[in-house]
């Protein structure tokens, strides 16, 4: 009997404690947002540095007041780039309010490419297939459609460069960017064939952009000589061990690059890789655990001669 009471304590301990993190992961941490700051030696000697704001995964919806609130401080920073990686939007609704956030970071110069959430309404799934199953799935037959074409229009009618399988150029900082992106590879949407080739030689950095950060387009781009590859979608693994960190990554990235500056190395090249876990969840797993919401500014600084 007493063996019994034990083992009841000891469930309702754990589901207690598993209840506790969940209402951390939805009530404190899912709003927690925190700026990042990485430093890149990747310019020329002498040359100014470049500040880049990396903005991702920010599934707003109209009720995400204090995330609205939170990103429209991030133009204060006055950065001379600002680059997104993708997953805006929860619903078309939200659209003004992500142009009302996004404030005076949208007369910056700009760049973007999409995720599978500016194309698609999220939908309801288990968060828990993630982790036993692997990566979500790329089938999007049956899910609605989002108003993507106001979300390009909102970026390109401020001078946002639309990079999604297109490239192009900035002069941002005294500084000639080359830019290559691809649609989202988690949804088979990257087609980074109309994009290849040897780097621009009259440009002074080579910069791709990708939403899901696939070990196809990650290498493509670090065999043509991009020096740096911005990407999101991992959400940092969303929910993390202390002392392990994440359990996934939605994709083919490693759990030890899910979030962060690292690098990455595809047929003798290296290139500087930062992967943002963003600042959001889909609406329907609205929770993080040892992995706050967050964006990131990354100062680009002259190399040691």
């Amino acid at each position: 009997m007493a063996g019994g009471r034990a083992v009841g304590r000891t469930i309702l301990g754990a589901a207690g404690l598993a209840a506790g993190c969940v209402a951390y992961g939805h009530f404190v941490e899912l709003s927690a947002f925190r700026l990042r700051r990485f430093r890149v030696p990747l310019l020329a000697p002498g040359s100014a540095p470049v500040r880049i704001l990396h903005l991702s995964d920010i599934h707003l919806l109209p009720a995400h007041g204090k995330k609205q609130t939170w990103i429209s401080l991030l133009a204060g920073l006055e950065p001379d780039l600002v680059v997104s990686t993708g997953d805006s939007l929860s619903s078309d609704s939200a659209l003004d309010h992500l142009e009302g956030a996004l404030g005076r970071l949208l007369d910056a110069p700009g760049v973007f490419v999409f995720g599978s959430n500016d194309y698609y309404r999220p939908t309801m799934k288990n968060p828990l297939d993630y982790i036993v199953k692997g990566p979500s799935s790329s089938d999007v037959r049956d899910r609605a459609m989002l108003d993507t074409e106001a979300l390009r229009g909102l970026f390109t009618d401020r001078g946002w460069l639309d990079l999604n399988n297109a490239a192009g150029s900035l002069e941002v900082q005294g500084h000639r960017i080359e830019f290559r992106g691809t649609d989202d590879p988690h949804i088979r949407r990257d087609d980074y064939a109309a994009v290849a080739g040897p780097p621009d030689p009259s440009a002074d950095l080579h910069i791709g952009v990708v939403h899901a950060p696939y070990a196809r387009v990650l290498d493509a781009m670090t065999a043509d000589g991009m020096d740096l590859l911005l990407a999101g979608h991992t959400h940092g693994g969303q929910v993390c061990l202390p002392g392990y960190g994440a359990l996934v990554t939605n994709c083919d990235l490693d759990r030890d690059r899910v979030k962060g500056l690292s690098t990455h190395t595809a047929e003798g090249r290296t290139a500087a890789l930062h992967v943002s876990a963003g600042l959001g969840t889909s609406p329907f797993a609205p929770y993080r655990f040892a992995c706050r919401p967050e964006a990131t500014l990354l100062t680009l600084q002259p190399r040691m001669r």
